[in-house]
């Protein structure tokens, strides 16, 4: 029985062999068995309910640190939007802000700015969501997503709501230990007192640092590698000899070494090739294995 024809009715949309390059910041890749955007939380919990356990499901959240390979996606890709799951709320009086999973990262960044909510500026230069960030512990400039994070919530693999504190989660550098079923829906920030006229600036001061450090108007997925211990993983990379060096339509950006760019027409399996002989070529001159940072999901073609 094909399992696709057996999906309950749901109130969001649900699409078969939807391509899903359009979606992601580097736009490669094939297309998704079945894409489905929920329309909100009870939405998303019946879909996963009704789904064959065996269907494995994929989340997808702004496309910005993905490669979906050439082959596409089997089974369920769940991308949640801003409507259902893209509203934050202020609490101003106790500098906390609940904010859907779908929230983009710079938004929140801007909502807790404008209530004077200090702490949380340094979303401003991530270019992801809030989802993501919970799965990854996100950060940069000094802040991460684990030193702020009270409660999250979500939804798992079976359609059970779940609550995790932020001790659940146990962060480290990159890395969660919440269940890596769990589909998020939204979280509250415990922020600090801020000035919003200081906290705007600090937010510029970053905008404006990442515009002159990282390729942000290139097709790209932010931060390739995770930083090794003591070390950085972009000088790793240009010593290896890799910074702007073309591979077909792929390469690493001559301004951000750590950056994986395509620069044309490149595939999926083009970009992702370039990272493993980058890896290798790194651990051959410095001993250092570097680990992915951008997912890498799907089949390759």
């Amino acid at each position: 029985m094909n399992w696709r024809a057996a999906l309950p009715a749901v109130r969001g949309r649900l699409l078969f062999d939807e391509p899903l390059a359009p979606l992601t910041w580097l736009r490669v890749g094939g297309s998704a068995e079945a894409l489905f955007l929920p329309a909100d939380e009870d939405d998303l919990a019946t879909m996963l309910q009704a789904l064959p356990p065996e269907v494995p499901v994929t989340v997808l959240g702004v496309g910005s640190n993905v490669i979906v390979r050439d082959g596409g996606v089997d089974g369920l890709v769940v991308r949640l939007g801003g409507r259902g799951f893209g509203e934050i709320h202020i609490e101003p009086e106790e500098n906390r802000v609940t904010a859907g999973a779908a929230v983009l990262d710079a938004a929140l960044a801007r909502g807790a700015a404008s209530a004077g909510v200090g702490g949380l500026e340094f979303y401003a230069g991530i270019p992801g969501t809030v989802g993501g960030a919970l799965t990854m512990n996100a950060g940069c400039y000094g802040g991460e997503t684990g030193d702020w994070l009270t409660v999250a919530w979500g939804v798992d693999r079976g359609g059970a709501r779940r609550v995790f504190t932020r001790a659940d989660f146990a962060y480290g550098y990159r890395h969660s230990q919440a269940p890596a079923d769990i589909i998020w829906t939204g979280a509250v920030f415990q922020g600090r007192p801020g000035n919003r006229a200081e906290i705007e600036q600090s937010m510029i001061a970053i905008t404006r640092r990442r515009e002159t450090t990282q390729p942000i108007r290139e097709k790209t997925g932010g931060s390739t590698f995770k930083n090794p211990p003591g070390d950085s993983a972009w000088r790793l990379i240009d010593e290896a000899g890799w910074r702007g060096k073309p591979f077909g339509g792929a390469m690493f950006s001559p301004l951000h070494a750590n950056f994986l760019i395509n620069t044309g027409e490149a595939t999926a399996a083009d970009l992702e090739d370039l990272g493993e002989r980058v890896r290798s070529d790194v651990q051959a001159k410095s001993g250092v294995m570097l680990d992915w940072e951008i997912k890498r999901i799907g089949r390759r073609a």
